[in-house]
């Protein structure tokens, strides 16, 4: 089962760093995403929105936030994102670590994915894979992280079974945190990550 878990995880990983070909698509301008836009800007990234994926509004906690969600067509599967620049990557926690003194601000980016994976309070700890450098490329980012969490049955995650955490870091730049929820990880939601999976990346330096 848990040689199985690992595949599933590098398939997920790999899934999601892929570089489909799907036509950009025009979001319209809703407030959501006009806020989003304002962010994807200061943290220099590039969103495309993926076909068929609709707007929807991501659930925010005392725990987490999130800046914009799509749901795919079958709504089977949403993906929901956070966009942080460097500089507030940094601010947010020196607030949680204020008697902490942390020396490397590139660094944050497992520390932000690890706390998001924690927050959904599982029973069991998220299964974390390294995204491979070349896969890192596609993206223009210097450092990745995935984590697979399976999810209590709570009305705040929408009843979803599972939780994959993609964390990607840009040094000197930002980071970007995208939560893909599924109820299963079948054929069903590797199709919709394959769809969604280059629908945001890094500007070149």
């Amino acid at each position: 089962m848990i040689k199985q878990i690992k595949h599933i995880i590098t398939y997920l990983a790999l899934l999601f760093c892929m570089v489909p070909a799907y036509a950009q698509v025009k979001q319209p301008l809703t407030p959501d995403f006009k806020n989003f836009n304002k962010q994807l800007t200061k943290a220099d990234i590039t969103f495309t929105f993926p076909t068929g994926f609709k707007e929807i509004r991501p659930t925010s906690t005392d725990d987490y936030s999130f800046d914009y969600a799509i749901v795919a067509p079958e709504e089977d599967c949403e993906i929901w994102f956070q966009v942080r620049t460097q500089k507030e990557n940094w601010a947010s926690y020196l607030r949680a670590k204020n008697d902490k003194h942390i020396t490397n601000p590139d660094s944050l980016y497992l520390e932000t994915g690890l706390a998001l994976a924690n927050a959904f309070k599982s029973e069991h700890p998220p299964l974390t894979r390294n995204i491979p450098e070349t896969i890192l490329d596609r993206y223009n980012a210097d450092l990745g992280k995935t984590f697979l969490v399976n999810l209590p049955d709570e009305q705040v995650t929408k009843h979803y079974k599972y939780a994959m955490v993609v964390v990607l870091q840009k040094n000197h730049t930002g980071s970007v945190l995208a939560v893909c929820f599924a109820n299963e990880l079948g054929p069903g939601f590797f199709r919709n990550l394959n769809k969604a999976s280059s629908c945001l990346k890094f500007n070149p330096s």
